[in-house]
């Protein structure tokens, strides 16, 4: 790496927070931001965030951007929503219109930026599977990324300290490896509304907010109500604020198409990182 310092953009979704930079010109390689990530993430040594994302051109011509994403301790993840929708914005203020384009690994996104809210439409069809892991009964969701989804009553969700030994102990269940999956802890309020606390693999804790995690409780809460075919738009509140997840159910195949996250994407402050 020849270079001396890194001009990066601070941002949050919902309170999940992420470091940005313009990868166009920088040229860092993957295994270049995975070295950074663990030192810029650093909340006393660093910049603080729960992740780091890089803007960078499709040279395959797939898509019109791509998401470089790693997690604080330099780990990949499959996706992550609430980045996604800081990139969108991110990449308006680059020049970018506010419909566009852009790649995570080989899937490709769309991306709306509207002027209260940011909607990312998923390249996803998926289902929900019930499994018993150590006696407790968990639903999985893949959301292109690995999750489980466990119903709580409400005021459990505040015992933050169990959440987090609970949230390692499944996170690093032999069931789940080598990769391990993220954990959610749900409690619904209504029919199309629940609140959520997610522990995030690679960041190893509680998060204020996780995207695919609450497309993965959103779609758990619709099947274990046993919900109808439909369209459907469903409120998760989380610590940093409240995230829509659109989807379509198909009963006859118990598949879920049509996923979008929507939600808030907000501007921090810029600055010079120096290495």
């Amino acid at each position: 790496m020849n270079i001396s310092s890194l001009n990066f953009t601070k941002m949050h979704g919902a309170g999940n927070d992420f470091v940005l930079f313009d990868n166009r010109t920088l040229k860092l390689t993957e295994q270049e931001l995975a070295q950074l990530a663990p030192a810029i993430c650093n909340r006393k040594f660093g910049v603080g965030s729960d992740g780091i994302i890089a803007l960078q051109f499709d040279e395959t011509k797939k898509a019109d951007l791509v998401m470089l994403y790693k997690n604080p301790d330099g780990s990949d993840a499959g996706m992550c929503g609430n980045g996604a929708r800081c990139f969108s914005a991110f990449a308006e203020t680059l020049g970018s219109p506010k419909k566009f384009t852009f790649r995570v690994h080989n899937k490709v996104y769309k991306a709306n930026v509207k002027d209260q809210s940011i909607v990312i439409e998923f390249p996803l069809e998926t289902s929900v599977q019930e499994l018993t892991v150590a006696d407790e009964a968990l639903l999985n969701v893949y959301t292109n990324t690995e999750h489980v989804v466990c119903t709580v009553q409400p005021n459990e969700l505040e015992n933050e300290q169990t959440l987090i030994n609970q949230g390692r102990f499944l996170r690093n269940h032999p069931d789940f490896q080598p990769i391990g999956t993220n954990v959610n802890f749900i409690s619904g309020t209504d029919n199309e509304t629940l609140n959520l606390q997610t522990y995030e693999r690679g960041v190893e804790n509680l998060t204020l907010a996780c995207g695919t995690g609450a497309i993965a409780s959103a779609l758990a809460w619709h099947h274990l109500q046993q919900a109808e075919n439909g369209n459907f738009k469903y409120h998760v509140q989380v610590k940093g604020g409240t995230l829509m997840v659109h989807f379509s159910f198909n009963k006859r195949n118990e598949s879920y198409t049509n996923i979008k996250l929507e939600g808030p994407a907000t501007f921090v402050f810029e600055g010079q990182y120096y290495l």
